[in-house]
């Protein structure tokens, strides 16, 4: 689900009509789906004591043994260049974009998702990659505004999971994840908070700029605003809610009011820019 970032820039840089563009931007995001199995194997053989304790995790095929920790750690050795490799030789920006990836996540299982903050910043670098990825695959510039919006998104989604995960453990969570102990929810509910005011602002602020109406010839994104202000209080909603011990993405998943809201913000999205653009 993550990795459907990628697709972003295929969709904002008007070629969602092009099946170059759109092999292209699946490639890209097939390696971004790899590269994050890379990942999560390096993560899970660090936290695999940390995860036999979680009330989910603990399923995980390398903490519940259904996967040899040697096994996993030769799949890891063996993928991770292959993506790499793969990437730059299908565009070298996106090999290099690939391996930054990798190692940012490396550094993120070793260090930095121990310090509080921190290991959300990091996680929302690599939504920030995977859009960046996508726009290097197909030869765009990646806007800036897709940045700075993908940006504050990902940290809020980010929080939320830490938000999540205090609600649905409850007491058990530093046992489940150790930096979870350094996090007080009411002050993640009031970054959150402050984080979608912002991605809302930034968001309108692209739809209704002299560029981006230039772009899509057109005034009506901004239509698909109130679309995005009601993903972001549901997406609270759900987080400092939970009705069950799942991910965050779980959650979202199960929700028919948000995937409604987010099937009605991509519909009008390709309504406004492909089908009624003026």
């Amino acid at each position: 689900m993550k990795n459907l970032f990628v697709l972003v820039p295929l969709v904002f840089a008007k070629k969602l009509l092009a099946s170059d563009a759109i092999l292209t931007s699946l490639g890209a995001m097939g390696l971004f789906c790899l590269a994050s199995g890379v990942v999560y194997l390096i993560n899970d053989l660090v936290d695999v004591e940390q995860d036999r304790r979680h009330p989910v995790k603990r399923h995980r095929p390398i903490a519940a043994g259904s996967l040899s920790v040697g096994g996993a750690h030769l799949a890891a050795v063996l993928l991770g260049p292959g993506v790499v490799l793969a990437g730059y030789l299908m565009s070298s920006s996106l090999g290099l974009v690939l391996a930054g990836y990798i190692a940012l996540n490396l550094f993120y299982s070793i260090v930095l998702k121990h310090i509080p903050y921190l290991d959300v910043l990091s996680i929302a670098a690599g939504f920030l990659l995977r859009v960046l990825g996508g726009a290097l695959a197909l030869g765009v510039p990646a806007s800036i505004w897709l940045l700075v919006c993908t940006g504050l998104l990902a940290s809020y989604l980010g929080l939320g999971k830490r938000a999540h995960e205090l609600v649905s453990l409850g007491d058990d969570a530093k046992n489940a994840r150790a930096v979870l102990d350094r996090y007080d929810l009411g002050q993640i509910k009031i970054v959150m908070l402050s984080l979608a005011l912002a991605t809302l602002v930034a968001y309108v602020l692209y739809t209704i700029s002299a560029e981006t109406q230039a772009a899509f010839s057109t005034r009506y994104l901004a239509a698909t605003g109130p679309f995005t202000l009601m993903g972001l209080l549901r997406y609270y909603q759900l987080v400092t809610h939970p009705h069950r011990e799942s991910s965050p993405t779980d959650e979202m998943l199960r929700d028919w009011p948000f995937i409604s809201n987010l099937a009605l913000w991509g519909a009008t999205v390709i309504l406004v820019i492909y089908i009624i653009p003026g």
